[in-house]
């Protein structure tokens, strides 16, 4: 049986007409170009790309009544122009409510195995934030130990709230058995986390980051977010004048900020699974915050169509080559002639993502941090 006939079975079709305001699409807008399920279901087998809506919000306390989220986020996608024809695009529709919020993680989790396994990369139009477990037993389920990273304003590892949303992060780094190796919470705001938190966090040699510290150098997140499978963004971290729908924080991540992290996510050769969670229509003004997330999709296919022309790193010839050393230790840095980026030698042999900073420090007899805790982690 076809994965296309199976996960049918969990999704219902967007209403196209509705979405389009009965006025069609012009040549070259996305809207035109995907294979959408607003009829027959669409050819996954030949999309690069599938997007699946889940408006499931249970997981903050709502049981939803208004047009789902993800209905409000294609209005403005289909909206945009496609400028990546190397990249099919397919929308499957919405994950059908399930009886209970574990019902609606099943039939999510089941639609993702399902494209995953068939080398999709796949984007969720959440919904809340825990849905983001759907995505982890995707690859838990498969025994797939994976990196994540997630981009938030808090760290959800509140025990005291009754919501999943707020503690999720506690199942997904901490169940047994694990299949996190690592993972990476990018753009926290220190006022909303408990100093103990971040703690906690370093002794399980997870790396955090701060908002004003990513703002500051946004370019040292791509190799962050380069190694990771699973990315999972609360649209909390963008600053509310840039997303209304956000009331949790006036501060944030501007718009440009959230769509150079969606683009990094687009060029990694690994993260399959991207969810995009926290949009409620009803707190959006204008549906600017539908028009944000918009763009940050299209910056994903823009960082994804860039990605594939990457060589791999046993073509030497397509790498800049540096042996330098610091602390005693001989390494090597490979820079890509077609992307820029960087990787780093550990002592093992193995290359991990690096950034030209760490470069600069190794050839100043430093040791890199982001070297430091590869090692660390084993």
């Amino acid at each position: 049986m076809s994965p296309n006939l199976h996960i049918s079975d969990f999704l219902d079709p967007i209403n196209l007409a509705e979405l389009s305001q009965d006025q069609g699409y012009k040549d070259g807008q996305i809207g035109k170009l995907i294979d959408a399920y607003d009829e027959t279901f669409p050819d996954l087998f030949s999309a690069d790309l599938v997007v699946v809506g889940c408006a499931e919000e249970r997981g903050i306390g709502r049981d939803r009544r208004e047009v789902g989220a993800p209905d409000v986020i294609r209005e403005q996608w289909y909206q945009l122009y496609g400028w990546h024809s190397d990249l099919k695009l397919a929308d499957a529709g919405n994950i059908r409510a399930g009886a209970t919020l574990t019902d609606t993680y099943a039939a999510l989790k089941t639609v993702l195995r399902e494209l995953t396994a068939i080398g999709k990369t796949v984007v969720i139009l959440g919904g809340s934030h825990d849905l983001t477990l759907s995505q982890y037993y995707t690859y838990a389920d498969k025994r797939h130990i994976i990196e994540a990273t997630g981009v938030d304003a808090l760290i959800d590892l509140d025990l005291n709230s009754l919501h999943r949303a707020d503690n999720f992060l506690m199942e997904m780094l901490t169940g047994e058995p694990n299949y996190i190796h690592h993972y990476n919470h990018i753009g926290f705001q220190s006022y909303y986390v408990h100093p103990h938190m971040l703690e906690t966090m370093d002794k399980l040699r997870f790396d955090c980051y701060r908002l004003g510290s990513v703002k500051d150098r946004i370019e040292e997140m791509e190799p962050v977010i380069r190694n990771s499978h699973l990315f999972s963004f609360d649209i909390s971290a963008i600053a509310h004048a840039f997303a209304p729908a956000n009331q949790l924080s006036p501060n944030g991540f501007n718009g440009e900020d959230a769509c150079i992290l969606m683009r990094y996510a687009g060029l990694s050769p690994t993260v399959n699974t991207v969810g995009i969670y926290g949009y409620i229509p009803a707190r959006d003004t204008g549906q600017l915050t539908a028009r944000q997330i918009s763009h940050m999709l299209w910056y994903l296919i823009d960082g994804r169509s860039k990605g594939r022309r990457e060589a791999a790193l046993s073509q030497r010839e397509f790498f800049i080559e540096y042996r330098t050393a610091f602390a005693e230790v001989e390494t090597t840095f490979l820079q890509s002639k077609k992307t820029q980026r960087w990787w780093m030698q550990l002592p093992d042999s193995k290359y991990i993502a690096c950034s030209y900073q760490d470069y600069l420090l190794a050839s100043s007899n430093e040791i890199p941090e982001r070297w430091l805790r590869a090692q660390e982690r084993g």
